[in-house]
């Protein structure tokens, strides 16, 4: 089991999108450009956000991205669920044929640990992310980053 780049990515971006809630639309541009995500790949990446219902599209000038829900109803899980990302530590994906047609020795051991890793990530919201003194840090100097290369 390991968390993906297109969800590592999705988190970052969500959380980007959570900084800003209640500042108006944010483009994929913006997004990009501060969290160094290729726009193209975001542009995947919100589509399926959207397709769950976690972001809203805006269209027109001013346009870009809000959060469908507040972050506080917002989990980490969710994000990674909409984008089609496995936590499953398990071989076998839960189909108990990972020795054969049986399950294996450690099946039950990786089926608690892909629980245990839902449960975590179900319990962490972006709100709870948007709270801690150092995402608010690295966001502020993110922020100052790109600001001066706009100039």
């Amino acid at each position: 089991m390991k968390l993906t780049t297109k969800g590592r990515y999705a988190v970052t971006a969500m959380l980007d999108l959570a900084l800003r809630y209640e500042k108006g639309a944010v483009t994929l541009a913006d997004i990009a450009k501060r969290q160094g995500i290729s726009l193209s790949y975001l542009e995947q990446l919100f589509a399926r956000l959207r397709r769950s219902g976690l972001v809203d599209s805006v269209r027109g000038p001013g346009g870009g991205y809000n959060l469908a829900l507040d972050p506080s109803k917002i989990s980490v899980a969710e994000i990674i669920v909409a984008i089609n990302e496995n936590i499953d530590a398990r071989r076998c994906g839960g189909e108990k044929n990972c020795h054969g047609d049986e399950t294996c020795l450690t099946h039950q051991l990786w089926e608690d640990l892909s629980e245990r890793i839902h449960e975590f990530l179900s319990g962490i919201t972006l709100a709870d992310l948007v709270s801690r003194p150092h995402v608010q840090e690295v966001a502020s100097r993110l922020e100052s980053r790109s600001q001066a290369a706009a100039h």
